[in-house]
């Protein structure tokens, strides 16, 4: 499944598959993103699965808000291997 992010005022919705091959379009739709807002939520909800790039650029994503000092907030799980998944990085 393709990579879809839809946002309403600072609301992003993350759809499909954050994977290798579509990375650079999630990283291009949060590029400056804390330059236009102080706060924004991202759900993962309907994330059908995600790889380590994707856990990658959602830890960058992170480390922006905190380097700006900007509220980010990640809600859902996504799929059960996104849990198990971010375990494993964090473990590592």
């Amino acid at each position: 499944m393709n990579l879809e992010i839809t946002h309403t005022n600072n609301i992003f919705n993350v759809t499909g598959s954050l994977d290798r091959r579509n990375i650079h379009l999630f990283k291009k739709q949060f590029r400056n993103v804390f330059d236009k807002a102080s706060s924004i939520t991202v759900s993962i909800e309907n994330l059908t699965s995600i790889d380590r790039y994707g856990v990658s650029a959602i830890a960058q994503l992170h480390n922006e808000a905190l380097v700006k000092n900007k509220r980010l907030s990640i809600i859902g799980l996504g799929q059960g291997s996104m849990c198990n998944r971010v375990k494993t990085e964090e473990a590592a």
